[in-house]
């Protein structure tokens, strides 16, 4: 059944919600099987758990303040603990502290106009029989599945509508074993418009690259998953934030090659959002109000190392290339002072404009010899984070340039007449 994604392949940009009763423990999502905790410390573990300041209309708000249109909360990770009211275990929110967070998750983010997809893990360390339990044998495999088959079964009937159903954990079947065909068609009888990530074995409606942006090839609608910094669930000695400039270069990609960036946070045991994640996300936020239009809507704009055909665009040292109809625009998150120079952009260019202005700044260029000099900009960045130049073209833009002093006449590869060491 074709389901209509249009939303997801224009979103650009969501947010990633890790929290569990992991998170109390502050050594991240793994830390169960990481540290081999037995169901009964986890159990003992969940007696304490208080999420007093997890407050999902702070993080929806978040999420809008900082320009995303979707939002990803983990339901169930692998340890088994669920943040909503369920009949089926009393390892859950609703039984240990009297809240439904996923309940107040979903209604927040309706109430901002955001879609919401739902991660639930189909692995589960905590009820038995356990995968481990499915693998070695036949008994233990039938009720491990009808087990998962329940949870899905009932969080699509609780929170209906949603958007994604965001599955994770499928170690340790294949689509065959885990029933993907079927699992899907339960869920889809229930929410005939769901979109299906792959983690089940089967392709699903969306790809999910996860710790690199690398869109699928062909392509298809798809999202890389990126933590803001080494873990996504909280850990208390995780220092490794990644700066703003560096979101917005993960949102460039995303952008050239047509999909989404989920950018991931890890609130603590107690609810509460690390202050760098909420600086870092309004930063970026602040920028994407002025220079968005360079993520929206955008076309395909990218290159490979060794293929020889099929190429619209190259790499720069001062940041990356995006592309909307006849616009190309110039992320420069590395300022090169009051010139700057762009080769191999075999388009006929109308008019530049440096954006950040109301209506922007005109620009000063001259196109000759495969080249556009643009003249008399400022010496310093206009923007700290990322100043952008937009080039309104006669047709649709092309950029090469390659690995030579000219583009060969013959057919060649980009750079790498090999596998490269690159790629490795």
């Amino acid at each position: 059944m074709n389901v209509d994604n249009s939303w997801f392949v224009n979103a650009r940009y969501g947010m990633f919600v890790h929290f569990g009763l992991y998170s109390m423990l502050a050594r991240g999502e793994w830390v169960m099987n990481r540290e081999r905790l037995s169901a009964a410390e986890m159990r003992a573990l969940a007696e304490r758990f208080s999420p007093d300041q997890f407050d999902a209309e702070r993080i929806c708000d978040l999420a809008v303040a900082g320009g995303m249109r979707y939002v990803n909360l983990t339901t169930m990770h692998h340890d088994g603990f669920r943040l909503y009211d369920t009949e089926l275990s009393d390892f859950n929110s609703m039984a240990v502290c009297g809240r439904d967070l996923v309940d107040e998750f979903v209604t927040a983010a309706r109430a901002r106009g955001l879609k919401v997809a739902l991660y639930h893990s189909l692995n589960n360390w905590t009820d038995q029989p356990d995968a481990c339990d499915a693998l070695e044998g036949e008994e233990a495999y039938e009720a491990f599945m009808a087990n998962t088959f329940a949870r899905l079964k009932e969080l699509v009937t609780r929170f209906n509508p949603i958007d994604v159903m965001w599955y994770d954990g499928w170690w340790p079947f294949n689509a065959e074993q885990w029933r993907g065909e079927a699992m899907n068609a339960m869920i889809r009888e229930i929410q005939p418009h769901i979109i299906f990530n792959g983690r089940n074995g089967l392709a699903g409606d969306i790809a999910t690259p996860e710790g690199h942006m690398s869109a699928p090839s062909p392509w298809r609608p798809w999202e890389g998953c990126m933590t803001l910094n080494d873990n996504w669930g909280y850990h208390c000695g995780d220092h490794q934030w990644k700066n703003p400039s560096t979101v917005i270069n993960l949102l460039a990609t995303a952008a050239k090659g047509r999909g989404n960036l989920l950018l991931n946070i890890g609130p603590r045991g107690d609810g509460s959002i690390p202050e760098e994640s909420v600086r870092i996300i309004e930063s970026v936020g602040r920028w994407l109000r002025s220079y968005g239009e360079a993520l929206e809507d955008t076309d395909s704009f990218t290159f490979s190392l060794e293929e020889r055909t099929g190429h619209n665009g190259d790499w720069s040292h001062s940041g990356p290339f995006t592309l909307r109809g006849r616009s190309l625009y110039y992320l420069l998150r590395h300022w090169p002072g009051s010139e700057v120079v762009v080769a191999g952009l075999n388009t006929d260019v109308e008019q530049i404009t440096l954006l950040g202005t109301e209506g922007g700044l005109p620009c000063t260029f001259t196109q000759a010899d495969g080249k556009v000099v643009i003249t008399g900009l400022p010496n310093d960045a206009p923007d700290p984070l990322c100043s952008v130049i937009r080039f309104d073209c006669g047709a649709i833009p092309e950029m090469t340039l390659g690995g030579g002093m000219r583009v060969p006449r013959a057919p060649h590869p980009y750079y790498d007449p090999c596998p490269s060491d690159i790629l490795l």
